[in-house]
């Protein structure tokens, strides 16, 4: 007995990355093997996927309660730079991918089948369905994973027991706790359930669906890729000014490859969390910042708006001029920033930006289909990027406002020795 507990104990302490990874070489094994026995360990996988998203409303919603409520005052939570980040981060991403859509222009075989979805009909409604998510009624909020309304109402209770007695800041903590403890309980798990979404994915699609928009995804993972290796740590170096690939890499082995797996931003905020923990960033900042950013934060969106878009405005023979890709960019940002408020996400916003274009929403959706048709890839890694950027903007937040304050510490040291 004592053996197998060691043995149990060997594998909870050991590296979760190193057990990813196996998890992963055996889920595309077992596919190639015997694709029956793949499909029915998919079961793992869609187990692990609903409880991160049953938990992750949960913890969002006590974590930012007891951080704002303990939040001693005058405490900098760095949230400014932080949005201006994921901000022009999205924007950023949306003119890279303008960019590569223009010196790589793709065409398309449209299909006939398009989606039954109703896109919205412009900004307005995204808009105005955001505004509607504000003020959810909270039980609902909570039951339909609607962060932003959670946000809104946990940033409000936080305030309002901010004036609380101890006792009662310290039980709202001590939940807060309780809950971060089952997640830790639930990450833990991540290698059985990414073996089991790997094995369902390769044994289900394979590859032939993905070869004939080739040319399309390899647009789509250019983008994202120059976006993760190269625009976001330009970002973190200007704002940090030091090396930014370690942060980046590990937010991206870390964070990425689970997220590249659920392909749910919510799902993995509690991921993102206990990365943040263990980067020892402040708590009363990526409280709030982490699952603000899986709303807002939103570059991989964009560059799939932006791609898609102009595939469908190429394939028509529309000629674009630089004022309209430049508009193209900042319509395709904002809406990104709003997918996780219309059904559907990002892919559903694509006729929205058509528009710009008087491109036919019966065109339009039948790109919309496209997207279905490779989104096993396209949205992984939509998602990988996004997810694992809102770790790299946060902690680069964190690090910049560290130094900041040893800079000041020691200004401050070397006067009070001058005088």
């Amino acid at each position: 007995m004592s053996q197998k507990q060691s043995l149990f104990a060997r594998i909870a302490s050991g590296s979760l990355v190193i057990q990813i990874v196996i998890a992963i070489i055996a889920g595309v094994a077992l596919s190639s093997i015997s694709p029956d026995s793949a499909k029915s360990v998919g079961i793992l996988g869609s187990l692990f996927v609903g409880a991160l998203k049953a938990v992750a409303p949960v913890l969002v919603f006590f974590l930012v309660t007891a951080s704002i409520a303990n939040q001693k005052k005058g405490a900098n939570t760095n949230m400014r730079p932080i949005i201006n980040m994921y901000l022009f981060g999205t924007l950023a991403a949306a003119i890279t991918a303008v960019g590569l859509s223009f010196l790589f222009p793709v065409t398309l075989t449209l299909v006939t089948n398009s989606s039954s979805a109703n896109p919205p009909e412009g900004i307005g409604e995204v808009l105005n369905t955001l505004l509607f998510k504000m003020v959810d009624n909270p039980i609902n909020a909570l039951m339909t994973g609607n962060f932003i309304g959670i946000l809104v109402w946990a940033l409000g209770l936080g305030f309002a027991l901010h004036h609380a007695s101890d006792t009662t800041k310290q039980v709202v903590q001590d939940i807060s706790n309780g809950v971060s403890k089952i997640v830790a309980f639930v990450i833990r798990l991540a290698p059985l359930g990414i073996f089991g979404l790997v094995a369902n994915t390769f044994a289900e699609t394979g590859t032939e669906a993905l070869a004939g928009y080739s040319h399309l995804l390899a647009v789509l993972l250019a983008s994202m890729l120059i976006i993760a290796l190269v625009v976001n740590p330009l970002i973190v170096f200007v704002k940090t000014k030091k090396n930014p690939y370690p942060l980046v890499f590990t937010c991206l082995r870390e964070s990425g490859v689970t997220a590249f797996f659920t392909r749910s931003s919510a799902a993995n905020i509690p991921v993102n969390m206990e990365l943040c923990k263990r980067l020892k960033l402040h708590k009363d900042t990526y409280s709030v910042s982490i699952p603000l950013g899986a709303t807002i934060n939103m570059a991989g969106a964009a560059i799939t708006i932006t791609v898609l878009t102009l595939a469908a405005v190429h394939t028509l023979g529309i000629q674009v001029d630089i004022a309209t890709a430049l508009l193209l960019s900042v319509v395709a940002a904002i809406s990104a920033c709003g997918a996780s408020g219309v059904a559907g996400g990002s892919l559903l916003l694509i006729p929205l930006a058509c528009n710009l274009f008087g491109v036919s929403n019966d065109v339009a959706m039948q790109v919309v289909a496209v997207g279905f048709i490779i989104g096993v890839v396209q949205d992984s890694a939509e998602t990988a990027l996004n997810s694992s950027t809102d770790v790299v903007f946060t902690a680069a937040a964190c690090q910049a406002a560290e130094a900041k304050g040893v800079s000041h510490g020691i200004v401050k040291s070397v006067r009070k020795d001058v005088a």
